[in-house]
């Protein structure tokens, strides 16, 4: 009982061509790619993300930031970092000289200038220089009272780990947090550790963000707009910049269970992922960004190329800078993905992945993979192949659509890598399903050739035996001299259903006659064997008048014919002493007599319904007198129906006038009649046998 229902299930399957399969694969793919996070493929996923910045890179509209840049050229005017802190104290008053909405650092500062005057006294000894210098101001009061007189933002970088330098303290201003009521539960960016600037530049400043960026193997595609050291919130670099910039006292933060969903600073609301950061929008390089600290210092940029900026300092000079590789392939300064950041906010150029975009994946995939489990089997692989690399091809197509004109990350690759499995699925059942018909097909083709084998053989054998029973020409009155005779018979098929016969009833009497039954193939043929036999029975067992002979001969076939066959005929008694014909006709072409002088003259005797259409129908007898050398001309329809390929008939009148030339034996005129046929069909099929039948009668003295 359970392997006869495995055979019906593998049955049902089979049934299907895959498609139960296939569903079955594409439930659980569907569920794989609804399950939460970063999707079954992320390597694959985040370089489809890359290629689509690779391809499509954000056009900048606008230019917020400017990055003040430590250089190769700075560091060769005033030495190697960290520059003494007057340094640096001028080079933040040359910028605010400029009037930029905000100063960011992008540099960290967590130990004392060890160039100021008290750390310079207390590596000397006692004395007057030693007290000269610690009543001089320290360079880092300097830097801090420069800073109160600006709008300087200071950066800090999170630590996973305590390090020299490091603490758990940090000076925030302060978050707004809605619809959560629990900072410390929100999987936001978290450091238990920071390192920031001495507190005396922190107290300075007015305000303080975070610096660090969410480096996925060792690329920027993401960065946090707002983290957390320890249980505090605290900022990015980026909004800090952009909350000190408008004047607003604290950044909005949307969140709820499920993480955070914004972040807003004024009337700019950046939706963000549930962590909290944000996917950069990045765009080409663009070197105009940035502006070396030493034109700066020397006064030599562009008159207000920092009004109404941001602007950022940091450290560019290789060795110093930490190059990152952005999602584009960029090898930039870390202080680029800040600026970039900044730029799309201001340019509306948002990158978002929101939560249903997953559900929207799903159902897309959901969507081409039924149709294609619907349509394949239906198609042939030449036309259902390409409909399924079109659809593919569409997953593509839609995510660098919404990309390009919505900022939306739509993640065709996993979808993708799901469908090429769903179809691969199906590709396997149809492949395996056409090996499985082609060598049913072949085990088939090979019966049927066996089985053709053995009817041709058959059919051959039938054809020779058919053939056999005609009598021949040559060798049927052997001495004769009063008359000639000749006969052709062609079989359009193996076998045919045409007869003709001819034998001596005595010595002066010829029985001749040509037939043509209904229906082709083996039950004509047989049926033509029959009516053959019985005629030359009845007319050798003494039945010498020819009425007699061919109403017995109707009698016997009517009782006889199961198939209910008939056969139209022609025949006849040449008495050969006289040259007198006597002529009975049951529904068959009128024979022709052909004259000395080449007149083609149609016999038509009162004719008769074909043999077996009427049992008990008396057939009349018609008498004609041949002069010496006129001939007898019976035939079949397959000579005058004879098509050529055009579809044209042979004719009668193209018979007649052959007839009319042929002024020569019967032999000849039969092989005249085969040739001319011939010519006329021109190779094309035969659709009925050929029979003809010449009798010439030479006059009694002979």
């Amino acid at each position: 009982m359970p392997r006869r229902l495995l055979i019906r299930a593998w049955g049902g399957v089979r049934a299907g061509q895959g498609r139960p399969m296939a569903l079955l694969l594409l439930m659980a793919l569907a569920l794989l790619l609804a399950r939460g996070g970063d999707g079954p493929l992320p390597a694959l996923r985040l370089a489809l993300f890359d290629a689509y910045q690779v391809h499509m890179p954000r056009q900048r509209q606008s230019g917020p930031v400017q990055v003040v840049a430590i250089d190769e050229a700075a560091l060769a005017e005033y030495g190697q970092w960290p520059w003494p802190r007057t340094v640096l104290t001028e080079l933040i008053g040359r910028i605010a000289e400029q009037r930029p909405l905000a100063i960011g650092l992008d540099i960290l500062m967590p130990e004392p200038d060890n160039t100021s005057p008290e750390a310079l006294a207390a590596r000397l000894p006692d004395g007057r220089l030693r007290a000269d210098l610690a009543k001089l101001p320290s360079h880092d009061a300097l830097l801090a009272e420069r800073m109160r007189t600006a709008p300087v933002v200071l950066g800090t970088a999170g630590f996973m780990h305590e390090e020299a330098g490091t603490s758990a303290a940090l000076r925030v201003w302060p978050l707004r947090l809605h619809g959560a009521h629990d900072a410390a539960a929100l999987p936001v960016m978290r450091f238990p550790q920071a390192m920031s600037s001495l507190p005396v530049l922190q107290a300075a400043a007015r305000g303080q963000g975070l610096l660090s960026a969410n480096l996925e193997k060792g690329i920027v595609r993401r960065a946090p707009l707002v983290g957390a050291v320890g249980d505090t919130l605290v900022p990015s670099l980026s909004m800090e910049l952009l909350r000190v910039a408008t004047g607003v006292p604290a950044l909005e933060i949307e969140a709820d269970a499920d993480g955070v969903h914004s972040v807003s600073v004024g009337d700019l609301r950046v939706p963000t992922l549930p962590d909290g950061a944000v996917w950069v929008n990045f765009s080409a390089p663009a070197m105009d960004r940035y502006v070396s600290a030493l034109d700066v210092m020397r006064g030599r940029t562009a008159p207000g190329i920092l009004q109404d900026k941001l602007v950022i300092v940091a450290m560019t000079g290789l060795g110093l800078s930490d190059y990152k590789t952005n999602a584009r392939g960029d090898l930039m300064p870390g202080v680029d993905t800040h600026a970039q950041m900044i730029e799309s906010f201001f340019d509306g150029a948002f990158l978002r992945r929101p939560a249903w975009m997953r559900w929207t994946e799903v159902a897309a995939f959901a969507a081409i993979g039924l149709a294609t489990i619907w349509l394949l089997p239906r198609l042939r692989l030449r036309s259902g192949v390409p409909m399924a690399v079109a659809l593919g091809a569409a997953l593509f197509i839609a995510g660098a659509a919404l990309f390009a004109h919505a900022g939306l990350l739509f993640d065709a690759a996993g979808p993708a890598v799901a469908y090429a499995a769903v179809c691969l699925s199906l590709l396997t059942s149809m492949l395996s399903a056409a090996v499985r018909d082609r060598k049913l097909s072949e085990r088939a083709l090979q019966a049927a050739r066996e089985a053709a084998a053995r009817t041709a053989g058959e059919l051959n054998a039938a054809r020779r035996i058919q053939m056999a029973s005609l009598p021949q020409a040559a060798t049927a009155f052997p001495g004769e001299r009063r008359f000639a005779l000749d006969a052709l018979l062609e079989p359009a098929r193996e076998v045919g259903g045409d007869l003709y016969d001819f034998f001596m009833l005595d010595p002066d009497r010829v029985f001749f006659m040509v037939g043509d039954v209904s229906g082709k193939g083996l039950p004509a043929s047989l049926f033509m064997v029959v009516a053959k036999a019985l005629a030359r029975s009845i007319a050798l067992r003494g039945a010498g008048d020819m009425a007699a002979i061919m109403n017995s001969a109707n009698r016997e076939l009517v009782r006889e014919n199961p198939e209910m066959l008939f056969v139209t005929s022609v025949a006849g008694i040449l008495d050969a002493s006289s040259g007198q014909v006597l002529l009975c006709n049951a529904g068959h072409d009128a024979p022709r007599r052909l004259t000395v002088g080449g007149r083609v003259e149609l016999l038509r005797p009162a004719d008769g319904p074909p043999l077996c259409v009427i049992d008990d129908f008396e057939y009349p007898v018609q008498h004609y007198q041949l002069a010496p050398g006129e001939c007898l001309c019976l035939i079949t329809d397959g000579i005058t129906e004879a098509m050529n390929p055009a579809g044209e008939l042979y004719g009668h009148k193209r018979l007649d006038r052959l007839l009319g030339d042929a002024n020569a034996s019967p032999s000849a005129i039969v092989q005249a009649v085969r040739d001319d046929v011939r010519r006329h069909v021109d190779g094309a099929e035969a659709s009925d046998d050929l029979t003809l039948l010449v009798l010439r009668w030479d006059g009694a003295s002979n």
